[in-house]
């Protein structure tokens, strides 16, 4: 069979850039080795961005109502043990209560993988052209001048088949098939911690203490932070992860058993239902794809979740991508565009694997920074003035890890081959705040129309180019330009001061994915270079 887009794996990454190239009108396959079924939900928030996204194809509401209860308390409890000592406390409202950021229609979601895939395997079903292939195992491929010839084959029945395609992408997690194939390396470090993660059932949980219904609970034992239990459902799932050290060691089950006890503080009743052993690591490929092959998500960058960039980070991946293989399928996108999926995403994935291991290292501050002082367990008032001054200290140091807009919505796309930059100097980039900018490369400003609209709403389906102004310049050159070359464009005119006072100028051109490609007051002299540079045909 024939494919235009061949994608491997099929985890929140894969079945996002199904169902964005579905909904742009782009055939495509995925294929997954497994059944889909998931026992251990590797993530359990939905990006601000993501959510954007999830806006963009129409599907906002439905991550709205998933499961999760939106009255579950989202805080985070540090502490000795349930029935020990609470040392801290950063308190959200349920989700439901959370109020959109002034910069965003959308605020983050707490949907953990269990709930989410099932969503976008809905929205990428949703289109007649987008085939879902379940035990379905890439064997191998070969990349040719005009496509890849992949095989693949039935884990079950072992029959082989081929499936050839004009492009091939490889979602296919940390242990990449896809990237193995191609060769291609990954640096950093591949042991931060070596971690054990326990989903068990205790529908008594929230009253065998007396700390409240809470997201998540970090553990602080006499050796530092050494547990963490997250409500994975809101209901009577829970995730304990025994944090680990860079020492290799498999947690046993009476090990598991020990540390369920010595998190509650006494004996209670519980169901493990699954045990994974994993490593939590920091490692970025070297190369992100050839002109016919491309990796994203876990497959192109490992991270801690500490931050939850993981996978919010590859549905961003597949975003980046989806457009531009639309481009190039439709015959609009030069020979620069496909090469210029690595130039943007992967110092972006650099910036977020790293931040990642930084906020993992503020949660083990407790292990070497400021070690725990004996006092910390101990009855008393003089212990309780050690614990509020060691839990105001802890909780200050989290803090950047739970407010992290400056990554989930400040990526900027600096020194791409299809930006058209201008003379304005790089903000400073930040952890915890997100101030918007019109500069080219970065996100397209959220402004609340007076129809009630975003601006964000403009932004998905081709080009727009926005005259803000009751002076703007007619953007004859460009539409022209645009046309000439097959490019889809769209010209949204607004004279509202808002718009403008985010936007900055009287033209601002904004790429299919919603980030701002060339903006300026005056048309341009040549508008074709232009509309050359944003498609990728001439660097």
């Amino acid at each position: 069979m024939h494919t235009p887009v061949l994608i491997v794996g099929a985890g929140p990454v894969g079945l996002a850039l199904a169902g964005d190239l579905g909904w742009r009108g782009i055939a495509c396959t995925l294929i997954e080795k497994g059944d889909g079924a998931i026992e251990q939900p590797k993530m359990d928030l939905v990006g601000i961005r993501t959510m954007e996204f999830c806006r963009r194809w129409g599907i906002a509401d439905w991550v709205r109502d998933a499961p999760y209860p939106g009255d579950y308390p989202q805080d985070y409890v540090f502490l000795t043990a349930l029935n020990g000592y609470e040392l801290g406390r950063e308190p959200f409202p349920g989700r439901a209560y959370e109020a959109c950021p002034p910069e965003s229609p959308q605020k983050r979601e707490r949907v953990p993988q269990d709930m989410f895939d099932p969503i976008l395997k809905r929205f990428a079903q949703s289109f007649p052209h987008v085939t879902l292939r379940y035990h379905c195992e890439l064997t191998g491929y070969d990349e040719r001048p005009d496509g890849v010839h992949a095989t693949v084959r039935d884990p079950h029945t072992d029959e082989a088949d081929t499936i050839t395609a004009d492009y091939l992408v490889g979602t296919d997690g940390g242990g990449s098939t896809v990237r193995e194939i191609a060769g291609i390396c990954m640096r950093g470090d591949p042991a931060l911690t070596y971690t054990t993660n326990v989903i068990f059932r205790c529908p008594d949980f929230p009253t065998l203490h007396d700390k409240g219904r809470s997201y998540r609970f970090i553990f602080i034992g006499p050796e530092g932070t050494w547990l963490t239990i997250v409500a994975v459902n809101g209901a009577d799932r829970f995730r304990m992860s025994i944090v680990g050290t860079p020492d290799k060691r498999d947690h046993s089950e009476q090990d598991i058993h020990q540390a369920l006890r010595r998190a509650m503080g006494r004996d209670f009743d519980y169901e493990v239902l699954s045990v994974m052993r994993w490593v939590r690591r920091e490692l970025v490929a070297d190369a992100f794809g050839t002109n016919r092959m491309f990796i994203a998500g876990d497959a192109a960058h490992l991270m801690s979740p500490t931050g939850a960039l993981g996978m919010n980070s590859g549905v961003q991946d597949a975003v980046d991508l989806g457009w531009k293989l639309e481009a190039m399928l439709r015959g609009w996108g030069g020979p620069g565009l496909p090469r210029s999926y690595e130039i943007e995403r992967r110092p972006v994935a650099i910036r977020n694997v790293t931040q990642s291991s930084v906020n993992l290292q503020r949660m083990l501050s407790t292990r070497c920074e400021r070690p725990p002082p004996p006092e910390l367990f101990q009855d008393g008032p003089a212990a309780d003035a050690v614990r509020k001054d060691y839990g105001d200290w802890f909780t200050a140091t989290m803090r950047d890890e739970w407010f992290m807009n400056g990554f989930h919505l400040g990526y900027r796309y600096d020194g791409s081959p299809i930006i058209q930059p201008d003379s304005t100097v790089a903000p400073p980039y930040a952890t915890s705040t997100y101030t918007q900018t019109a500069r080219p490369g970065s996100r397209a400003p959220h402004v609340w129309l007076a129809d009630g609209r975003s601006t964000l709403d403009l932004y998905g389906r081709g080009f727009v180019l926005l005259r803000l102004g009751a002076d703007a310049p007619s953007g004859e050159g460009i539409v022209a330009a645009a046309r000439s070359r097959g490019v889809p464009l769209t010209v949204v005119f607004f004279d509202e001061s808002a718009v403008i006072d985010a936007y900055q100028r009287r033209l601002v051109l904004v790429r299919s994915d919603g980030h701002v490609a060339w903006r300026g007051d005056a048309e341009r002299a040549n508008a074709g270079a232009l509309i050359d540079v944003v498609r990728g045909a001439l660097r």
